[in-house]
């Protein structure tokens, strides 16, 4: 009977009952260990540490438009390995993706039109705990004899706080989360809207997204931060006009669909009208968790690629790194709710119970482009989210055994890649779940305890209003690394 169920499997790729509920176990496993990691607590502490960072460091929010202008300027005579706006480029295009658009979409077809406002407003306390994140990334960054710059969460817990072995955990959490919610998820997609839309083998655009994906990330950073700043504002135009085009069309339900967002998120939401029936801790729940996992502020991914900004000091480079919280959950995330919302509202009889589904709805409406439009967007958002988390994973992989290793970590990339494009990913996601929330917790304990040491950089470059002023010697990246060296 095994033999049997064996070439069962290899005629119909159905798994033999055995096999089957050995996977199921092991996928319903890292499900629940998610949703315990993703719970209430995690919440609470990511939320909690945006509203501490937000005050302590005297809301720096307001200094957006200052952070908005430094982002566009080169910072002429700064240390570094790439602008800050390709670092911030290619930040972005490792948050920007598919969370964004379905993502936001799932959040209130769970939790109702006022998960839209706590979503928006995880980003806009989100910008504080990212400002931190880019400051300790300069902060504690070092220089490598080849002239390379390497910085993250690893570091500030290494350098900052002497606690190695944690260092080590979110290394080897980040470069195992990049093979998942990184490459393998992404590529799936890819090819999910491929063959859905256009009938493409997942094995042909498998071997085009490798193509694509080694012609890039075979440079290493200055090559995925010159794609990146090319492809990211480019994208993220298209799918803005997009919102502003689909809310210009819903024009008399956009004011009906924000005072429903607010409302909702602070009175229960009766079913009707296209909605299903929410309470107020659904809508904060699911608003708070996709706002979290959207703009990645207190993840700990973005300050890997901030570490290598050129920049003259830690503050300007942290106003820089605030500003992809901005764009990501304030603007893109706020739009894409916006949407969806009205979009339900004009259309009564559409039933909010599925994220993709109410996306592909909303855009169908625009005439002849709406649904390539889409499609264009998610597929150039997680193409650019492939290679946003390489240089994470890479880097990560080089914390823990130098750089020899980086190129063999980047050819197994590339091959999850078309992995993703051609397999199942339900365990996958359900990994990358567990391995996102573990990054989270080594990264918040070097927030919360060099908050001190974060506060006092701001007020030395910032409250005293010397954003022009360079880092003295005694901090340079290159002293720091002869220093680490002599000590080991």
């Amino acid at each position: 009977m095994k033999k049997n169920y064996y070439l069962c499997f290899l005629i119909t790729g159905e798994k033999p009952p055995e096999k089957r509920n050995q996977m199921d176990y092991i996928n319903t496993f890292f499900k629940d260990f998610s949703a315990l990691l993703w719970g209430w607590p995690m919440v609470i502490l990511l939320l909690g540490t945006h509203l501490f960072l937000t005050f302590r460091l005297r809301v720096p929010q307001r200094k957006l438009l200052k952070a908005i202008k430094l982002s566009v300027k080169k910072d002429d005579g700064a240390s570094g390995d790439v602008s800050q706006f390709g670092a911030l480029a290619t930040a972005l295009a490792a948050t920007i993706g598919t969370g964004n658009i379905i993502g936001v979409a799932t959040a209130v077809a769970l939790g109702g039109p006022g998960a839209v406002l706590w979503c928006w407003l995880t980003g806009v306390f989100g910008i504080a705990t990212k400002y931190s994140e880019g400051l300790l990334a300069i902060k504690y960054r070092v220089k490598t004899p080849d002239g390379k710059m390497l910085g993250g969460p690893m570091y500030a817990l290494e350098r900052g706080l002497g606690l190695k072995w944690l260092a080590v955990l979110f290394a080897i959490f980040t470069a195992i989360a990049a093979f998942g919610i990184g490459s393998s998820v992404q590529s799936n997609a890819i090819a999910t809207i491929a063959h859905e839309s256009y009938g493409i083998s997942p094995y042909i655009v498998g071997a085009v997204v490798c193509a694509l994906v080694a012609a890039v990330v075979l440079g290493g950073v200055k090559s995925i931060a010159r794609v990146c700043s090319l492809m990211v504002p480019f994208m993220a135009a298209f799918y803005v006009l997009g919102c502003i085009y689909i809310l210009f069309m819903n024009g008399q339900y956009l004011w009906p669909a924000i005072k429903l967002i607010g409302e909702s998120a602070f009175t229960p939401q009766a079913a009707g009208g296209g909605f299903v029936g929410t309470t107020v801790i659904m809508a904060a729940r699911y608003g708070i968790s996709r706002g979290l996992f959207s703009n990645e502020s207190g993840l700990g991914s973005a300050p890997i690629v901030a570490a290598a900004a050129q920049t003259r000091n830690p503050v300007r480079q942290a106003l820089v790194s605030a500003t992809g919280t901005f764009w990501d959950t304030v603007v893109i995330c706020a739009l894409t709710g916006l949407v969806v919302v009205s979009s339900i509202l004009a259309f009564p009889d559409i039933s909010a119970t599925d994220g993709a589904v109410l996306t592909k709805m909303a855009f169908s409406k625009i005439p002849y482009v709406g649904t390539p439009l889409l499609s264009f967007g998610l597929l150039t958002f997680a193409f650019t989210t492939i290679l946003g988390w390489c240089y994470y994973g890479e880097k990560a992989v080089e914390y823990l055994g130098g750089q020899r290793w980086t190129y063999a970590y980047r050819v197994v990339y590339i091959g999850v890649a078309f992995a993703g494009c051609v397999v199942n990913l339900d365990i996958v996601w359900s990994i990358s779940d567990c391995t996102n929330a573990l990054m989270a917790l080594p990264n918040i304990v070097a927030l919360l305890l060099l908050s001190g040491i974060v506060a006092r950089e701001t007020k030395k470059y910032l409250w005293s209003n010397q954003l022009d002023m360079h880092m003295g010697d005694e901090t340079s990246p290159e002293r720091l690394y002869l220093f680490k060296k002599k000590k080991s």
